[in-house]
Order: structure tokens, then C-alpha cells, then sequence
């Protein structure tokens, strides 16, 4: 009898093992991060586009004043144009690598500045809440206003009452 088929299930992915023998490339991606951009940064300034403008201007006019033996362009600059394309398809590549770096620098501080925010945020409620209830406490501890007005309204009552002892000791007029 036969051995029977696993069938391989399609919800599970399958096991993948590359063959010992092939390596892989190993480099530091930080590094290379950092070389992208600093080029990047280079190729945005001005003095980039000023070097690039004099290797263009010597290659053309070498190629169109000097003797045909010393030009090393034989075809009407086609051999400057493969030059331009290789550095802008090397160009391009770095240039967003350096730009993947920065939105994720940038999405880390978004989330600290949202972290920060969160913090601050309950920070004045915690506070609101404390001068809150500070003012419901003073406002049931009393005053020096309200002590001062009890007192008068006492002291008042007192020689009201004296009076009225005193009148009472006298005797009646008559």
C-alpha cells in the first residue's frame, strides 16, 4: 500500500529553509541609513548643483571643441547621458531611503509629543480637580469677613440684652 498524501492546508503558510550554502549580504543598516542621507542632504544644496553644472558644461564642450582623437564621447553625448541616468537611478533610491529614515524620526517624536500631551493633559485635570475641591473646602471654612459680621451681630444681641437688664433695674417712672 501507498503512504498517504499530506495535503499542505492553505491557512497555515509552509517552512521555508533556504539552502545552507547561500549567504546573504550582511551590512549595518544604520550606517547605510546615515551614508543616505548625507548624500541626500548633499545633493539638495546648492554647491551640488553647481558642481554638477560645471562636470556637464566641461563634458559638453570638451566633447564639442576638442580634436575628435581626445574626445572620449564618440556619439553626441549619449555616453553623459548613461552617466546622468546611472547617478539619478542610484540617486533616487537614497534619497528615499533618507526620507523613510526622517517620517520615521518623525513618527517617533509625534508619539512622544502625543505621549507628553496625554501627561500634561492629565496633569490639569488632576489640577482642575485639586482647585476644585480646594474651593468647596473654603468655601465651607469661614471667613474673616463672616467672623468679623457674627461678631458684630453678637455683640449687637449683648448690649441689646444689657440695655434690657438695665431697664429692667430701673424701677418704673411715675
Amino acid at each position: 500500500m501507498s503512504e498517504p498524501r499530506t495535503r499542505a492546508r492553505l491557512d497555515t503558510p509552509r517552512e521555508t529553509r533556504r539552502p545552507p550554502l547561500v549567504r546573504r549580504p550582511s551590512y549595518d543598516a544604520d550606517a547605510f541609513g546615515s551614508f543616505a542621507e548625507q548624500f541626500a542632504r548633499f545633493m539638495g544644496t546648492a554647491k551640488f548643483l553647481i558642481y554638477m553644472t560645471l562636470f556637464v558644461a566641461v563634458w559638453v564642450v570638451w566633447n564639442t571643441l576638442a580634436p575628435s582623437d581626445l574626445r572620449f564621447d564618440e556619439f553626441p553625448f549619449i555616453f553623459l547621458t548613461l552617466m546622468l541616468s546611472l547617478q539619478a537611478s542610484y540617486a533616487a533610491p537614497l534619497i528615499l531611503l533618507a526620507q523613510n529614515r526622517q517620517e520615521f524620526r518623525d513618527k517617533v517624536v509625534a508619539e512622544q509629543d502625543r505621549q507628553a500631551n496625554a501627561r500634561a493633559h492629565a496633569d490639569m485635570e488632576f489640577l482642575a480637580r485639586e482647585v476644585a475641591s480646594l474651593r468647596m473646602s473654603v468655601g465651607e471654612v469661614a471667613t474673616r469677613d463672616f467672623l468679623r459680621s457674627e461678631l458684630k451681630g453678637l455683640y449687637a444681641d449683648i448690649e441689646e440684652l444689657a440695655r434690657s437688664e438695665e431697664d429692667d433695674d430701673q424701677p418704673p417712672a411715675g
